[in-house]
């Protein structure tokens, strides 16, 4: 690791002081740092400033609205998601996805909206500064070659948040807070299919407050995850899978994505499975869905063909799993 670059540090106490220095040229948002503070270390950011978003008591916020729905604040380690009893009565797959992010320290730092917003991976960039320079640098940063596909035009680094599948089925939302106002949009809305430009947020713009609407009575939710190591490795895939039956046969049915493609992925054409039985025709169905539309690229040392393989059988497993 090399000695980290000069920087300023700001703590404002109110959510509009940090929004200006957040707007301001090279200023960087800080809230746990387990993602950012690696990055500094090895030179991938160089901000001229850091914002510390730890005094902002209006992102600490979880609580439950009289319609049901679930206001969870960005500052929320996922600590607290893990072990909260709200969270583990309205939407457990929550609690479930945060338990399996990383290890007990970084869970206890890490925050939900840092994990919504983290960087993408890739082994070609998640390196020392030596080793890039060595290769040339990539697309995503400081150089002209993406080393994963050195014939396309854009970075294929992946997103691996564990925490955005779940709430993607669950038609979250997100509480945008910027210099020019507030604004509400699907938490789809702020990704973008570029490793190396992932986030459409506008700048300076902050993720303040998550909303889950409430639950469609007879839906499931459910999560799973495939990794390495069990105990702390990022998602080779991590699957989410909503699921409402009636009379036996699949009423509504959601599936997502992530660590596979660089943004988190609500699966297309899920739809077209209401109507059918649980059984291995639409599990095989559902596999297919996915099969079709994750894009994993070699930004790991896992083989794609692998990965894309995962997680196909990850929905479909889910899917019969909620079933029953």
């Amino acid at each position: 690791m090399r000695a980290l670059a000069d920087f300023t540090l700001h703590r404002p106490d109110s959510l509009a002081e940090a929004v200006a220095l957040g707007a301001a040229s090279g200023a960087r948002l800080l809230a746990g740092g387990t993602d950012l503070v690696p990055n500094l270390r090895r030179g991938l950011e160089q901000p001229a400033s850091l914002v510390d978003l730890s005094r902002l008591r209006e992102l600490r916020g979880l609580e439950q609205a009289a319609d049901g729905s679930l206001a969870i604040g960005a500052g929320v380690t996922l600590a607290t998601l893990a072990s909260d009893v709200l969270v583990a009565c309205t939407l457990p797959a929550l609690a479930e996805a945060a338990r399996a992010v990383a290890a007990n320290t970084h869970r206890a730092s890490a925050t939900l909206g840092g994990n919504l917003c983290q960087d993408t991976r890739c082994v070609f960039y998640n390196q020392s500064e030596w080793w890039r320079a060595t290769n040339g640098y990539c697309l995503k940063r400081n150089g002209t070659r993406c080393h994963v596909a050195p014939q396309g035009e854009r970075c294929h680094a992946a997103f691996c948040s564990d925490i955005a599948p779940v709430l993607l089925v669950a038609g979250a939302e997100v509480q945008l807070e910027s210099a020019s106002g507030s604004r509400t949009v699907p938490l789809a809305q702020i990704y973008r299919d570029d490793g190396a430009a992932h986030l459409a947020l506008r700048p300076g713009e902050l993720l303040v407050r998550v909303r889950i609407p409430t639950r469609t009575p007879g839906e499931r939710i459910g999560f799973a995850k495939s990794r390495v190591r069990g105990g702390m490795d990022f998602p080779l895939a991590a699957a989410a899978v909503a699921l409402r039956l009636h009379d036996g046969r699949i009423a509504s049915l959601r599936a997502a994505l992530s660590g596979t493609n660089s943004l988190p992925l609500l699966i297309a054409g899920t739809a077209a499975l209401e109507g059918s039985a649980v059984d291995e025709a639409s599990t095989r169905k559902l596999r297919q869905l996915v099969l079709k539309q994750v894009q994993p690229m070699r930004s790991t040392v896992t083989p794609p063909q692998y990965r894309r393989e995962v997680a196909g059988v990850l929905a479909g497993r889910l899917l019969r799993e909620l079933a029953a």
